[in-house]
C-alpha cells in the first residue's frame, strides 16, 4: 500500500467484502493529490467500498492499492480531457488491451463515468466497454445489480444485457455511418439491432442530498479540505455553459437535514471547508447557511467557495471569507459588453459588476478574479474595448483591490444551444489585445492558452473517428503542435482540425451524441439559440437553422 493512503482520514466506515465479491478497480487517471480531491471520484470510491458485494482497490498514476490480480470490473473517472492518455497507460500497465474491440472473455469490463464522459464520451468510444451517462447515485447501484445478472456470461452477453439499464452506453453496440467515407459528416447512428435503445438517456439525481467528502487528507491538492455541494447545477442557464445544460434541473441541498449535519461532521477532522456548485450563492437558504458559519465556536475555520453568481457579492458574504481566510473572491462575467451578455444569457447589469467589486472591498477581500472570454458568437473587437472599460470603472470603484481578468476562449460544448459554433479563429488576437492594453492600468491578466481551447474544442466536438488520432497524440505530446502533427499524418482518413474545431455546423448534421440523450431535447436548445435574435445580431457566422420541431 502506498504511504498517502495512511495519512487519509475516512468520514465512512468500509464494508468487509463477502468471499465472492466482484474484484473491482477504480482509478483516477492522474496523480493520488489531484485524484483525491475530486468529489465525484471520492464518492463513487466510497459508495463501492460501502458494499459487501464489491471489492474495491482504489489506483492512480503515482499510487495504488493492494489490486486484484484478476479484476472483474476496471472504472475510471474522467474530469480533464487530457487524461485519456493515463487511462490508456494505465490500461496497459494492467495488461489489458486498450481497445475494447480487442479484448476478450478473460478481460476485465472497462467503465468509465464523469463530466468529460458524460458531455461526448465519442472520442474514447473505442477504449471503453460501458460509460455511466449522468449522475451516480443514480447509475452506480443499477450498474452493479446488473452486471451481478450477468456475471458469469460470455463478454458480448454482458454487454447486450448492461445495454437495456437506462444510463449505461456500450459504444460498441452502435454503429457509425458517414457521407462521404472516412472524411465526411456522420450520416447515421444506429443500434446494432432492434434489441438495443436506439436512444440512451443521462440519468439525473433529483434528490436534495448532495455529496460531500469521504475522505479528508493532507495528501489533497487542496489540503485537509472538507468538501460539501451546496447546490447541483446552475439555473441561469448561459447559452455556452455545460454546467448548467448537461446537469439541469437545479437542485439545493437540504439546510438542516444535508448541509448542516454534514457540515458539523466535517468540521470535527479539519477546519478547512469547501462549499461547491456552479452557483453556490443562489442557495434559496444561502444568507442562512452564511449566518450558520458566522457562530462563534467556527471562528477558527478556513472559508472557501467555489463560485459566486456577481451580483449575490454582498458586503456580509466577503466579511465572512475574509474572517474566515480567504483573501479573494471569483465571479464570472464574461464580458464587459451588455450586448454579449445578453446573446449568452448572462443576466447582468454594469452596476452589478462595479458593485460586486465595492462590496468585496467593503467586506475586506484584497483581491478580485474576474472570469471572462473571448470569441463568443458574435462578438467585435468593441466588445473587448467596452470591457476593458468596465474594468477601468472597476478599478477606480474599488482601488485597494487586487483585479485579476482571468480569459478563455469560447469552446462549444455539447448539449447547449452554442454546440453549433465553431471557435473563433480571432479569439487568440483578442486575448493579446487584453493583455497590451490591461498592462496599462495595472490589471493582471491570466489568460487561458488558446492552444489549449483548440484542443478542449476537438475533444468536446469530436466523434469516434479520433481514436486513431488520441492513440497517436499520446506518442508525440499533448500539445497543439502534436494534434496537428497527428492529423497530417491520419490525412485522408478523419476530416481535417478545422472540421471538428472552427467549422459552423447546421442543425440538419447528425451531431456524434446524437443518439445520447441529455437534459433537454434538441428543439429546446434550438429555441434557446434562436432568442438571441431579440438583441438584433447579425452576424455571417450565425449557423442556419432549418429545424422542424417533433
Amino acid at each position: 500500500m502506498s504511504e498517502v493512503f495512511a495519512e487519509e482520514q475516512l468520514l465512512f466506515t468500509p464494508v468487509t467484502p463477502s468471499s465472492d465479491a466482484i474484484a473491482t478497480i477504480f482509478a483516477f487517471p492522474n496523480a493520488y493529490n489531484v485524484g483525491i480531491t475530486s468529489l465525484g471520484y471520492q464518492v463513487v470510491w466510497a459508495t463501492l467500498a460501502g458494499r459487501s458485494d464489491v471489492a474495491v482497490s482504489r489506483l492512480f498514476t503515482d499510487a495504488r492499492e493492494l489490486l486484484p490480480r484478476d479484476p472483474e470490473l476496471v472504472g475510471f473517472s474522467l474530469s480533464w480531457e487530457l487524461d485519456y492518455v493515463n487511462i490508456l497507460n494505465l490500461l496497459e500497465s494492467l495488461e489489458i488491451p486498450i481497445r475494447a474491440g480487442d479484448r476478450t472473455d478473460s478481460h476485465p469490463i472497462i467503465f468509465g463515468g464523469g463530466p468529460v464522459l458524460t458531455a461526448n464520451p465519442e472520442p474514447f468510444a473505442d477504449f471503453f466497454d460501458v460509460v455511466l451517462l449522468g449522475d451516480g447515485e443514480e447509475l452506480l447501484g443499477n450498474f452493479i445489480e446488473a452486471y451481478k445478472q450477468v456475471r458469469n456470461s460470455s463478454r458480448n452477453s454482458q454487454l447486450r444485457y448492461l445495454a437495456t439499464v437506462p444510463g449505461l452506453y456500450i459504444p460498441s453496440l452502435y454503429e457509425v455511418s458517414y457521407e462521404t467515407g472516412n472524411t465526411g459528416a456522420i450520416a447515421s447512428i444506429q443500434p446494432l439491432d432492434s434489441a438495443i435503445p436506439a436512444t440512451v438517456e443521462k440519468q439525473t439525481y433529483r434528490g436534495n442530498t448532495l455529496s460531500v467528502s469521504t475522505v479528508v487528507t493532507p495528501k489533497a491538492a487542496w489540503e485537509n479540505i472538507y468538501m460539501v455541494e451546496v447546490v447541483r447545477s446552475c439555473p441561469e442557464m448561459c447559452r455556452f455553459c455545460l454546467a448548467s445544460y448537461l446537469t439541469l434541473p437545479f437542485r439545493t441541498a437540504s439546510l438542516t437535514d444535508g448541509l448542516i449535519p454534514a457540515i458539523e461532521r466535517g468540521l470535527k477532522v479539519t477546519n478547512r471547508l469547501g462549499l461547491l456548485g456552479a452557483s453556490v450563492t443562489q442557495h434559496p437558504q444561502f444568507d442562512e447557511l452564511l449566518d450558520y458559519l458566522n457562530q462563534p465556536q467556527y471562528k477558527d475555520i478556513r472559508l472557501s467557495i467555489a463560485s459566486v453568481r456577481t451580483n449575490t457579492v454582498t458586503e456580509t458574504l466577503a466579511r465572512t471569507l475574509a474572517n474566515r481566510g480567504t483573501r479573494s473572491l471569483t465571479i464570472a462575467i464574461e464580458s464587459g459588453s451588455e450586448r454579449i451578455r445578453q446573446i449568452i444569457n448572462k443576466k447582468l447589469e454594469q452596476n452589478d459588476i462595479i458593485q460586486a467589486a465595492i462590496n468585496a472591498q467593503k467586506g475586506g477581500l484584497t483581491g478580485l478574479k474576474i472570469y471572462g472570454m473571448v470569441g463568443i458568437p458574435g462578438e467585435e473587437t468593441e466588445d473587448i474595448t467596452t470591457t476593458i472599460s468596465l474594468l477601468k470603472e472597476m478599478k477606480k470603484a474599488a482601488p485597494k483591490l487586487r483585479l485579476t481578468w482571468g480569459c478563455s476562449t469560447f469552446v462549444p460544448k455539447s448539449h447547449t444551444p452554442f454546440q453549433w459554433f465553431g471557435v473563433n479563429k480571432n479569439a487568440e488576437k483578442r486575448l493579446k489585445l487584453y493583455e497590451k492594453e490591461l498592462r496599462k492600468i495595472g490589471i493582471e491578466f491570466r489568460p487561458e492558452s488558446y492552444n489549449w481551447s483548440v484542443i478542449q474544442a476537438l475533444i468536446s466536438r469530436g466523434d469516434r473517428r479520433l481514436s486513431k488520432l488520441l492513440e497517436l497524440t499520446r506518442e508525440y505530446g499533448d500539445s497543439l503542435g502534436s494534434f496537428r502533427r497527428a492529423f497530417k499524418e491520419l490525412k485522408e482518413q478523419i476530416p481535417p482540425l478545422e472540421y471538428y474545431v472552427h467549422q459552423d455546423w447546421h442543425t440538419e448534421q447528425v451531431l456524434p451524441w446524437h443518439h445520447l440523450q441529455g437534459a433537454l431535447p434538441v428543439s429546446t436548445l434550438t429555441k434557446h439559440f434562436n432568442e438571441v435574435t431579440k438583441v438584433g445580431w447579425v452576424d455571417n457566422r450565425k449557423p442556419k437553422f432549418n429545424f422542424v420541431e417533433t
